[in-house]
């Protein structure tokens, strides 16, 4: 992993686009893991991969970002320039405009239920939409991708957690297909991607993992943020049938265990999260399940 640091987007700023050298830059609070943000001045922002990976959702979010924009009812990142490779960074980034805002898992929530209900976005036209792939982990496509890497959790968390029961979510995940017409997804809605005003939801942010597939991806947050009856105005706000809701209970416990399973790099934090979304995943299974 290259090093990225204020020094580097200056050199890059300065190297690319000249207009912007003079403007102060400096890191964001809580700038992410799969990219590295920075303020550029006031109003802008700076956004570089942190991995080769994540550097193929550069020109995804350029090309469809402002597609999408008109078509949704939340404010979303604007794309103003795309940079190139340069100054020892390998990998195009991103240069956006600056949206106010605090992120969800911090920021004081004044109604969880209605904030429930904004977070179930509309759909947009599916036409020529990016489909799942290599681009954002395949999301949006068959679970039967990390089939492997879960069942290897599970069998490092025997003992942990009841791994018959996580079993069970899992294959009856793997066993469900998505018969819909492909829609819009995000991807990751995480309280880390949903920015709050005033206590109101005000926008989505981290369109890397978007495509267009099977929604139950972006059923997550019902479980790794919402709870009670705010996880149940989620569901209601959703017209999707059982079989949506057992993949996206796939898809949810597929990472809290691996993340549970302690992936070197993962904070004791994160751990004992993961452990409490695979509580609550197994508690739905046998109610909805």
């Amino acid at each position: 992993m290259p090093t990225i640091d204020t020094s580097l987007v200056s050199r890059l700023i300065a190297a690319q686009f000249p207009k912007w050298a003079d403007l102060p830059i400096r890191p964001v609070r809580f700038g992410g893991w799969d990219n590295r943000t920075f303020h550029l001045g006031s109003d802008m922002t700076v956004r570089l991969p942190s991995a080769a990976p994540y550097a193929l959702q550069v020109e995804k979010e350029q090309r469809w970002l402002p597609v999408l924009a008109p078509r949704l009812p939340l404010s979303i990142p604007v794309p103003l320039a795309q940079g190139r490779p340069g100054e020892g960074y390998p990998w195009p980034w991103s240069v956006y405009k600056w949206r106010e805002g605090e992120i969800a898992t911090h920021a004081p929530i004044a109604n969880l239920c209605a904030f429930a209900t904004a977070v179930a976005l509309q759909k947009v036209d599916p036409a020529d939409g990016p489909p799942p792939g290599q681009h954002n982990f395949f999301r949006g496509g068959p679970l039967a991708v990390y089939d492997a890497e879960t069942r290897r959790a599970l069998k490092a968390l025997d003992g942990r957690i009841d791994t018959n029961a996580a079993r069970a979510v899992w294959e009856a995940a793997l066993v469900s297909t998505w018969h819909g017409t492909p829609v819009w997804f995000h991807g990751d809605v995480s309280s880390g991607n949903l920015l709050v005003e005033d206590g109101q939801l005000s926008a989505v942010i981290d369109f890397g993992t978007s495509g267009v597939g099977d929604p139950s991806c972006d059923l997550s947050v019902a479980w790794t943020f919402f709870h009670g009856e705010s996880r149940e105005v989620f569901r209601a706000a959703l017209p999707l049938d059982r079989a949506t809701w057992a993949r996206g209970r796939g898809w949810t416990l597929w990472k809290a265990l691996i993340v549970y399973a302690e992936v070197p790099g993962t904070d004791h934090l994160e751990v004992e999260k993961s452990r409490r979304v695979i509580e609550a995943v197994l508690t739905d299974h046998e109610r909805f399940g």
